[in-house]
Order: C-alpha cells, then sequence, then structure tokens
C-alpha cells in the first residue's frame, strides 16, 4: 500500500532509489545495493490508463516522493531503451515511441536518472545478488508478466533490450499474447495448463539461445511451486528467481550506483 507523509528514509550510503515501470504497475524503493536488498517498502501504484509518457510521469513521480536516497536513480522501463530512447512499446501506449524517457523523467522527478529496459534491470540483479550469481557463461532471464520480458547475460555482462516476447510461437505473434501471465488470467487457465505453455516458450527460448541456465521471475515467480514441474528439463537448467518481482527495482538501483 502507498503511504504519505514523512519520506521513507534509510541512512546507508550505499543506497539508491530503483523503479520498476511495468505494463500494470509502478513500483518504487530504496536498494541496499551492497546487499541487493530493499531497506525500505516496496511502493506501488497501477500503471496508468491510458499509460501516456506523462501520466507515467507523473506515477513514478508520486512514488519517488515518498522515498529518501543519495545520487542519481534507477528505473527500468518495458521497451527496447536506446539512449534514453523509447524505441517500442508492446506493453505500454503507443504514444512513447520516439520519446526522450529520460529527459522527461528526469524533467518531472528534479533528479539525474540512468535507464534500461526492465527486464534488463531484472537480470542484472540475478546475476550480481540472486539465482545466477557466480554462474560463469549464458544466463538467460524470463519475466512472465503483463508480457515476457528477456535478458541475456553473459560472463555478467547485460546484452541489452533482447524481446523474446515478441517471436512467434505456434502461429502467435508476439508471442506473449498467449504465453504470458496475463494471457494465464485473461483465458482463466489452470496453473498446469498455464505451466505447458511457459514450457513450450522456454523451449523454444532455449534452442535460440542455449544459456547454461534459464531463471524464471516476474510476478509469476510468486507462484513457482503451481507451475515448477512444467519448467524443470533434464537437458535445460531452469530455476526460479531468487528477488521475485523486486529484481526490476533492485537491478535499477544497482545501475545507478555503479555504472
Amino acid at each position: 500500500m502507498v503511504r504519505f507523509g514523512t519520506p521513507l528514509v534509510s541512512p546507508a550510503v550505499t543506497t539508491r532509489i530503483g523503479v520498476d515501470v511495468g505494463g500494470s504497475g509502478v513500483k518504487a524503493g530504496v536498494v541496499d545495493v551492497e546487499a541487493g536488498e530493499l531497506v525500505s517498502d516496496r511502493l506501488r501504484v497501477d500503471t496508468p490508463e491510458p499509460s501516456t509518457p506523462h501520466a507515467v510521469a507523473a506515477a513514478v513521480k508520486e512514488l519517488v516522493d515518498q522515498l529518501d536516497a543519495p545520487g542519481r536513480l534507477g528505473l527500468g522501463f518495458p521497451s527496447v531503451i536506446r539512449q534514453g530512447w523509447v524505441a517500442t512499446a508492446n506493453n505500454i501506449d503507443k504514444s512513447w515511441i520516439g520519446v526522450n524517457a529520460l529527459d522527461l523523467f528526469e524533467t518531472a522527478i528534479g533528479r539525474e536518472i540512468v535507464m534500461i529496459n526492465d527486464a534488463d534491470a531484472a537480470g542484472l540483479a540475478e546475476v550480481r545478488y540472486g539465482a545466477a550469481k557466480g554462474v560463469s557463461g549464458k544466463v538467460l532471464v524470463l519475466t512472465f508478466g503483463t508480457g515476457i520480458g528477456s535478458a541475456l547475460i553473459v560472463d555478467g555482462k547485460v546484452l541489452p533490450n533482447i524481446e523474446l516476447g515478441q517471436l512467434e510461437l505456434a502461429g502467435v505473434r508476439p508471442a506473449e499474447q498467449r504465453y504470458s501471465a496475463k494471457s494465464r488470467r485473461a483465458e482463466d487457465l489452470s496453473w498446469d495448463e498455464w505451466g505447458e505453455r511457459a514450457r513450450e516458450f522456454i523451449i523454444l527460448a532455449n534452442e535460440v539461445f542455449t544459456p547454461d541456465l534459464i531463471v524464471i521471475g516476474g510476478g509469476i515467480s510468486k507462484f513457482w511451486d503451481e507451475f515448477a514441474s512444467h519448467v524443470t528439463f533434464d537437458d535445460v537448467k531452469t530455476t526460479k528467481a531468487a528477488l521475485g518481482n523486486n529484481a526490476g527495482i533492485v537491478g535499477a538501483a544497482a545501475l545507478a550506483f555503479s555504472d
């Protein structure tokens, strides 16, 4: 629940604010970037409808104004981001395409910001602090939510803007229309039914990138036990995201501290 009034303060010098803008919710918190942990409440508001640039910027400001941490803040955004410019809008209003989001958010919030794709932020967090910490080679992080986010990390380095949710699978393009967590709710699928769909998508992702580890995150990760049997393979190593739905906040904050 969002709280108003006195800002939530953490005195540690290693803290940064992380913001995770998603298709259904905007989340933020103060992160200790040495530990990779939230040291404030996790604040959330619904993503505005329509999710136009100024409406989303206002929602982000609403959350950031309740938090206190030094330095610039990190912001994950559900789009291909190139030097602060929005190149795609698959799960957010189309009016974002061609917008300099970095300038927009910095003007609205009044502080320096570093931006990254939201799934890339989650991937960075899982590699630095979570389920993929210490894993060499290729790690693929898949976040199942409103859409399907994907992050590819090679020897600890994020290769930005990998959009696997836009692939075609079983005649559906983009595949996230059928295989996301949103589609499970929309079609009232059982966990077994959705788990089989997730399995199909993971098999395709594995065939494309042949990673050493696949980390499964996003909002769906809190229900891991309900579908884990469907996404466990003999020849593909998969695991639940350790940071769950906080990974985007943590990764964005870590980027703001170190980039």
